[in-house]
């Protein structure tokens, strides 16, 4: 679209020109010959611009699409974080290798560990569920990334 109107757009400054000129070589009918050309000229320039207008908002369509796509899976992915998140700082804290942290002498420590984990997974879950359409955002994300792919 923008080499048509490159295109285009001197075209009708010549056309003009020679048509506001009067030279003796351009006959009167050359002349109704040039008024019709400058007249489809103008209406080739106002069509083109209408194109480019039209590509213009398709594109901001199209963007338009891909952000809401990409803000559901970072809506999925930043859940999957939050969840994980707590998990992450228990493992951590009984990573570490101190020889005193009471815990570590205890027969059903690690199964107690575990359920805490799986508890605060579970509680966080349904938090989610209910405070922002967890199920949802799952579904969305699925379709984009059918939809990337």
């Amino acid at each position: 679209m923008i080499l048509l109107r490159k295109t285009v757009w001197p075209l009708r400054e010549t056309i003009s020109s020679l048509e506001r000129t009067g030279c003796q070589l351009i006959q009167e009918s050359t002349n109704l010959f040039l008024k019709d050309i400058y007249d489809h000229t103008i209406q080739v320039i106002e069509t083109v611009e209408n194109f480019r207008d039209m590509l213009s908002s398709m594109l901001d369509i199209y963007l338009s699409s891909v952000n809401n796509r990409v803000n559901e899976i970072m809506k999925v992915l930043t859940i999957i974080a939050t969840i994980f998140m707590p998990l992450t700082f228990l493992a951590g804290i009984y990573g570490m290798n101190f020889k005193y942290m009471p815990e570590l002498e205890w027969h059903w420590g690690y199964f107690f560990v575990w359920g805490v984990m799986i508890t605060i997974a579970i509680f966080t879950v349904i938090y989610f569920r209910k405070k922002s359409g967890f199920d949802r955002g799952i579904i969305y994300t699925k379709r984009a990334f059918y939809l990337i792919d």
